[in-house]
């Protein structure tokens, strides 16, 4: 019994996954052709149609999610830096 997992690349991920719905094949006759579980294909095939308008996004759009959070970090780090020096004035101030 085979105790690894098989890790597949994106391109063929998205091969089967294509050929899944295109519909020449049906899935347990392309599960069968690539070793795989039909279980996975249906996976991959949802996984595929749900992120598939991420495509037609400008690329501003795609990384929305990593800007916020890096302007928040930022914002962050200017407050702490205008703290840091406030106290080692005052803290200058008294010895």
């Amino acid at each position: 019994m085979k105790t690894t997992r098989n890790r597949h690349t994106a391109a063929f991920k998205a091969k089967v996954t294509l050929e899944a719905i295109a519909g020449h094949a049906t899935v347990p006759e392309l599960a069968k052709r690539y070793g795989l579980h039909p279980t996975q294909i249906f996976k991959w095939k949802k996984e595929f149609l749900e992120n598939a308008a991420r495509v037609f996004e400008r690329d501003g759009a795609r990384h929305d999610d990593g800007s916020d959070r890096e302007a928040e970090l930022l914002k962050k780090i200017g407050e702490l830096t205008v703290e840091r020096d406030f106290l080692s004035k005052g803290l200058a101030k008294i010895r």
